[in-house]
Formats: C-alpha cells, structure tokens, sequence
C-alpha cells in the first residue's frame, strides 16, 4: 500500500464522498477531506476526542456522532438527536435513503450494546440489542439490509430494516473466525471490506463467510472505504494500537494508505 497522508493521531469513519476522502481523526477532534493526491481540509472540529464519526442525510446535511456525550450533531454542532436514553457511549453511524440515522452504542464497553434509530421526525429509539461492541456498519443500495461489525463477536450481522427504521430478521453475514471487524464498506458485488486492528489487515469477504482478497498493512487498521474515480481503490485508516489507556501512544502514527483492488 502507498501511504497518502501521515501525521494522524488515530484515524476512524473512512467514507467517500464527491470526490474526496473523508475521516475523524480521533484526538484532535477533526473532521478531515483529503484529495486523491492527498491534501487535507479540515471540516469541522468537534471538542470530543473519541469516537467521533459521521455520515449524511440524503438532502446532503452532515451529522457527527459525539461518542462520550451521546449526542448526534449538525454539522454546525448544534444538536441534532440526544442519544443518552439508550446508549451512554455512542460509537458508529449510518444514514439510509429514507433519513433514518443508526448509531450503535452501550452504557458499558464491556457489556453487549445496542443499535438505535434517530427518524427524520426526531425520534430516537432502540432497534436492536445484545451487540458485541458494535463498530462499522453498512447499508446496502436498496435500503432493505443494514449489517453491522460485531468486534467482540467476531462476525458480521445483518437486519432487514423496515420504513419506519425498526430492525428485523436478525442474522450473522459472516463469521469471521479470529478476526475483529472494526470500520466496513460494501463494493459493487454486495461484498464487505473490514479492517482489523489487531490483525493489521483488510479483508473482503462475501456474505457466508468466504474470503475473496486480504490485503496486509503494517500496523492496525481501523476503518476502509473505496473510492477514487472508478472506485476501486481502498483507502485504509491505519495505526499503532496502544490500548484504551494510552491510545494514540507517544505520537501520531496514523496514517490514509491506499491500493488498487479492483
């Protein structure tokens, strides 16, 4: 992989979006654009340090999850849902065609957490329960599949999700065997990339399990996305992996690598 922007503090939430890359780089509280030859804009900065993610509402409206406070935000940071009736720690979110907002979260990192839904109305419920700590989640074109990276599970899941964002038909997509999934996106085949931290790789893996490609980095990976002009290039959020009490250990390593897949 060729390395396209260093000097990152922990890099999470890749997307792709008109034309460029876009990340949270956790630490620094900033929403970053970078361009394919690598130069970065700052979005938004937000006084949370981690998690912070985000993605958009189909009219184009940004929204940010402030991971410790619970909160979903504008863009301006203003707020946008008040998350704390389900989750006291938010971590991921993802929008569908219908404005519907799904953030998993828990009230405890070392309990199962769960999956809510924020409506285009405002309203903020719990749609699923019992995930082992939720991270990257994706929805399919159709609007009809969301699957979600069960990190502790080792698996993906799946839910079929009605028009009012309730969550049924739960069921895994993948097993991963020993790899902790953390940031996904899906391809063109309806196939799933995930990072792993630990394992310092992505992977793309059909639903049931097989391995279609792996492509190997040299420290932890923690969220993936394709893009570039004909979408197929990965880029790939990468960093050393200190451990919750000291994260971004003793200076940024994070770095946007990117490589051809196909």
């Amino acid at each position: 992989m060729n390395t396209l922007l260093d000097g990152l503090k922990l890099p999470e939430s890749a997307r792709w979006h008109d034309g460029r890359l876009w990340l949270a780089n956790w630490g620094s509280g900033e929403i970053l654009a970078v361009t394919p030859g690598g130069e970065s804009e700052v979005i938004a900065n937000v006084p949370a340090a981690m998690p912070l993610t985000f993605d958009w509402l189909p009219d184009g409206r940004l929204l940010i999850v402030d991971g410790p406070n619970a909160s979903l935000l504008n863009a301006d940071l203003s707020g946008y849902a008040d998350l704390s009736p389900v989750a006291a720690f938010c971590n991921e979110v993802v929008t569908d065609g219908r404005g519907n907002a799904f953030v998993n979260g828990s009230h405890d990192l070392q309990a199962p957490g769960v999956i809510a839904v924020v409506t285009p109305d405002g309203e903020v419920r719990q749609v699923a329960d019992g995930i082992l700590f939720g991270n990257g989640m994706a929805i399919t074109p159709d609007d009809k599949t969301l699957i979600v990276a069960e990190s502790y599970g080792c698996r993906l899941t799946a839910f079929d999700i009605a028009e009012d964002g309730s969550l049924s038909g739960r069921r895994v997509w993948a097993e991963l065997g020993g790899d902790h999934p953390d940031g996904i996106c899906l391809d063109a085949d309806g196939a799933v990339w995930y990072a792993d931290v630990a394992n310092k790789h992505c992977v793309r893996v059909r639903e049931g399990g097989e391995v279609l490609q792996k492509v190997e980095a040299d420290r932890g990976c923690f969220s993936c996305t394709l893009g570039g002009e004909d979408g197929s290039s990965l880029y790939v959020l990468a960093a050393e992996w200190h451990g919750w009490e000291n994260p971004f250990g003793d200076g940024p390593t994070g770095q946007v690598q990117v490589t051809e897949v196909g």
